[in-house]
Parts: C-alpha cells; sequence; structure tokens
C-alpha cells in the first residue's frame, strides 16, 4: 500500500530518473548521469533529486553519450515561479515571460570535450528551483532539454508522522473494539 501511496513521486521527478543506485538525466535523446553534492555540509555524499541544505551546490553531467562531448550544453537554475515542483516540463519553461528575471543560475552552451559538465552554486534560500539543461543534435537540426524540479532546503518530515498517527489509532481502535482493552483489565485484576 505504501508503494502505491509514493510510486507517483518516484516517477514524476521531471527529467531525472533513478536508474539502478545512479540518477541519469535524460536530455531528448542524450543520457547523462547526473549528481548533486554539497560539499561544505555532507562532504562528498551524492545526491539524485533534491538539495538538503541551503548553501553551495555542486552539479555534476557524467555523459553517457560520446556525441554529447560535441555539442553545447547549456544549464540554468530557475526559481519555480509557478509552483510546477517535480512536475515542471519545458512548456512550462516556454510560457514564463522573462526567464532571466527569474534565473539565479546560468552557465552559458559550451563543449566539455571531456564529457562531464560541472557547476557550482550558493544557494541563499530554501524553496522549489527547476533544473534546465538544453543542448542540439551534432549533426541535424534539433534541440533537446531536460526539465526537472527540486527542492532546496529541508522540508520537514511530509505526510510520514500523520500515516504513523493514523496507523496507531486505527490499531487502538481494532484492540479496543475486539475486547482487548477489556482483557488487558482483567488480567491486571488478577494480577494483583
Amino acid at each position: 500500500m505504501i508503494v502505491l501511496l509514493i510510486s507517483p513521486w518516484l516517477h514524476a521527478h521531471g527529467g531525472v530518473v533513478a536508474d539502478e543506485d545512479l540518477c541519469i538525466i535524460e536530455i531528448g535523446v542524450f543520457r547523462a548521469h547526473f549528481t548533486i553534492y554539497q560539499p561544505q555540509t555532507r562532504a562528498s555524499r551524492e545526491f539524485c533529486e533534491d538539495v538538503p541544505d541551503v548553501s553551495e551546490a555542486v552539479f555534476v553531467l557524467d555523459y553517457l553519450h560520446a556525441s554529447l562531448s560535441q555539442v553545447p550544453v547549456d544549464f540554468r537554475i530557475i526559481r519555480d515561479v509557478n509552483n510546477r515542483t517535480i512536475y515542471a516540463s519545458w512548456e512550462d519553461i516556454q510560457a514564463i515571460a522573462d526567464l532571466d528575471a527569474v534565473t539565479v543560475f546560468h552557465e552559458p552552451a559550451r563543449v566539455y570535450p571531456d564529457a562531464s559538465m560541472s557547476a557550482q552554486h550558493r544557494f541563499e534560500e530554501k524553496g522549489w528551483y527547476i533544473g534546465i539543461v538544453t543542448t542540439r543534435h551534432p549533426t541535424l537540426d534539433r534541440h533537446y532539454q531536460a526539465v526537472f524540479g527540486f527542492h532546496v532546503g529541508r522540508r520537514g518530515f511530509g505526510f510520514w508522522p500523520l500515516m504513523i498517527l493514523v496507523i496507531l489509532v486505527v490499531q487502538l481502535h481494532y484492540w479496543v473494539s475486539n475486547g482487548g482493552y477489556s482483557r488487558w483489565q482483567q488480567a491486571r485484576k488478577s494480577a494483583s
């Protein structure tokens, strides 16, 4: 049942998908291993989707296609002004009138011949952001984008405390309604 409750979140994270302990970003026909680091607060721990601390973050794309190292790659981070969170899409980005006004970081398009792109940004505010990676096909006139929403800073405990409370209340109700409390009281009296 829990898997059914959380499965929409597992598959709805934009262009970043978990694939056998690796985070893979799909940029059209290209794929890259995607990793986020927070060296100042989390040492060398790797993150796939959210950035846990409001501090410096390092975004790394290790290309899985050799041809991706021959084309310019652009990386941008914007504030999630339309509250799309993990459901952000390229259409949502195109609908923003002034992309530069909501941009918090931009690494202009350039070729990374070593097949690895790295970008560093210091986040100053907790909240939802959208990462955008754009590139083009090496020989055809085609452009590709990957859009992924991510959260910076802790989000609390989410729905888990409420879920645990509901389970405990249901269990307590079942125990009382089936005579568990009465049997427990009788056992205490007979033990005295």
